[in-house]
C-alpha cells in the first residue's frame, strides 16, 4: 500500500479499536500497548482521544470497549443501503395512488445525487437516473435538503451572491435561496416549479435520521397539465412516504438489506 500521505496515529488507532472489538472488556491500557507495540505514553494519549471522542469506553477495572459511537456509526452505514430498498416497497403505492414518478436523493455538497426511482407509465421520460446530479438550489429535492442544513453550512455552499444554471424559472440569487429554505423549514415540503426542467413540476419532502438530521428526501415529479390537477394530492402524499421512510430510518425499525 502507498504510504506517502499516511498518517501513523490513524494507523495505531485503528489497530487499537479492531483489538478492543475482539476483546471488550477484557483489555487495560497495559495490555493494548503489550500486544500492539505501542509504548505506554503514546498509548494513554490514544486512549484518552478516543475516550474524549466517545469512540470507546473505560469501564471500572480499567478494561475498554467500544463505545455507542459505532453502533450509530454503523447504523447509519447500513441505513444507506436499506433506504433505498424501503424507498421501492414505500414507493411503488405512492407512486400508484398518484399515478407520477417519485425519486429518491440525497444531499452531496451543492448538488443533489439522485438514488433511486419509482416511474410511471408516461410518453415523457424524466432524465434522473440513479447516479446523475443536478444543483441542489435548481430542485425540489435539493431545497428540500438544503433546508436541514445550519447557516454556516449554507453559507459555505453558496459563497457567491449569484447562482447559476437551470431554467427561466430557476432561483437566481443567494437571498431568494435562503428565502425560500426559510419558508420550506416551516411548511416541511419544498416545491419545484419548472425550474429543473420547463414543462415539469415537483414536490419534495425530507427523509429524516434518528437524531433529526436530514439524511435524504423523496419528490414527485410530473407533467405541468398534470400538476395543475395533481399539485395537492402529490404533496399530501409526498408528506406521507417521507414520514414512512424517517420512521423505518430508526435503528429499531431497520435491518440489514440481504
Amino acid at each position: 500500500m502507498e504510504k506517502k500521505y499516511w498518517v501513523p496515529a490513524l494507523d495505531k488507532a485503528t489497530r487499537v479499536i479492531e483489538l478492543i472489538a475482539e476483546h471488550p472488556h477484557q483489555l487495560k491500557l497495559i495490555d493494548l500497548s503489550k500486544q500492539l507495540g505501542i509504548n505506554k505514553s503514546s498509548m494513554f494519549s490514544l486512549l484518552h482521544t478516543m475516550e474524549e471522542l466517545r469512540w470507546i469506553a473505560k469501564d471500572k477495572g480499567d478494561t475498554y470497549a467500544l463505545s455507542s459511537f459505532f453502533g450509530l456509526i454503523g447504523s447509519t452505514y447500513f441505513r444507506q443501503f436499506d433506504l433505498i430498498s424501503l424507498f421501492h416497497q414505500e414507493a411503488f403505492m405512492t407512486k400508484l395512488r398518484i399515478g407520477e414518478t417519485i425519486q429518491l436523493a440525497k444531499l452531496e455538497g451543492d448538488h443533489v445525487l439522485y438514488l433511486a426511482k419509482e416511474e410511471a407509465p408516461s410518453p415523457v421520460r424524466l432524465a434522473s437516473d440513479p447516479g446523475m446530479k443536478l444543483p441542489a438550489h435548481g430542485t425540489a429535492l435539493g431545497k428540500a435538503m438544503l433546508a436541514g442544513l445550519s447557516e454556516p453550512e449554507l453559507a459555505s455552499l453558496y459563497p457567491e451572491a449569484r447562482l447559476s444554471g437551470g431554467t427561466a424559472n430557476s432561483i437566481k440569487t443567494r437571498d431568494e435561496l435562503f428565502k425560500q429554505i426559510s419558508e420550506i423549514r416551516v411548511e416541511g415540503v419544498a416545491f419545484d416549479l419548472q425550474e429543473a426542467v420547463i414543462g415539469f413540476s415537483c414536490v419534495a419532502a425530507p427523509i429524516r435520521g434518528v437524531g433529526g438530521e436530514v439524511i435524504a428526501a423523496v419528490s414527485c415529479s410530473m407533467p405541468q397539465h398534470q400538476w395543475e390537477v395533481k399539485h395537492e394530492l402529490a404533496q399530501a402524499e409526498i408528506r406521507k412516504l417521507a414520514q414512512q421512510l424517517s420512521q423505518c430510518a430508526q435503528p429499531q425499525s431497520m435491518s440489514i438489506a440481504k
